[in-house]
């Protein structure tokens, strides 16, 4: 490619690409995504005028999260995307209309380099990073349906243990809306486990419709879906992520293998 190339473009030769897949041909009727696993930024913008410290915030990524849907991924057999870049670059979760694509301020942190953008700078981090994300996630399930499977769908989200003062109890957090094929079996099987609090639309709601990719992917899918969080204070280092992982494992095999989880919500 030609300087002039790249010259026109955000994401750089020496950039990561906006997207990567895990076991892209598993074969387990499941494909996991998480649209805050990563949290790169394109070498052209710098960090945003954000210190390191900052970065290393919730506010950057979901902590904690790549590594357990990587676990999951591999021992679970399923294809899964990964969002590489910041969510404070542009929130895969995030329609592009909703004024939280391109946060100005998270958690009370004001992002210098998300204000002043014109248009062109805003279509341009869609364009590069958004779209080919969601393309990707789109891809996995129509190879699972050309395969003649009807595909589970969750979406991996991690979750601050304090919010505005308040400590969140909940290791697990089970966000769905109107379709209760998994969300229900699934924190009843959570629930079962000693020790273990599972939160019904906690800490946030899927009833409100804020996010964008469970509601893109698996809504207007009619596939059975789930959004799930897990406390970040759990899964932020590798003794963690192994416990907490081999849990939300053994609770999916059991899933996956419930035909009722997979009947068509026309048929019942």
């Amino acid at each position: 490619m030609s300087i002039d190339y790249y010259n026109d473009k955000l994401l750089g030769p020496a950039d990561p690409p906006p997207f990567t897949l895990l076991n892209e041909t598993g074969k387990a009727p499941l494909i996991l995504f998480c649209d805050h696993a990563g949290r790169a930024f394109p070498r052209k913008l710098g960090n945003l005028g954000l210190s390191q410290s900052a970065l290393d915030q919730h506010i950057a990524w979901d902590i904690g999260i790549a590594n357990v849907a990587a676990i999951l991924s591999r021992n679970l057999d399923a294809p899964c995307a990964m969002a590489n870049y910041s969510r404070l670059v542009i929130d895969c979760n995030r329609r592009l209309d909703d004024p939280t694509s391109i946060a100005q301020e998270s958690d009370r942190t004001f992002i210098p380099g998300n204000h002043g953008l014109d248009q062109k700078a805003r279509d341009q981090r869609a364009a590069e990073i958004f779209r080919p994300y969601h393309i990707a996630v789109d891809k996995l399930i129509k190879a699972k349906l050309a395969g003649g499977v009807l595909p589970a769908i969750l979406s991996l989200h991690s979750f601050t243990p304090v919010m505005n003062g308040f400590q969140r109890p909940w290791h697990f957090g089970i966000l769905w809306n109107r379709d209760p094929r998994l969300p229900l079996p699934l924190m009843a099987r959570l629930a079962q486990l000693p020790h273990v609090c599972v939160g019904d639309n906690e800490p946030y709601s899927g009833r409100d419709e804020h996010g964008f990719s469970i509601i893109a992917h698996a809504e207007e899918m009619s596939l059975p879906h789930a959004l799930i969080e897990i406390r970040q204070d759990l899964i932020s280092d590798d003794a963690g992520v192994s416990r907490w992982s081999a849990k939300l494992e053994g609770t999916l095999k059991g899933l996956l293998a419930d035909p009722n989880v997979f009947y068509s919500p026309a048929a019942k």
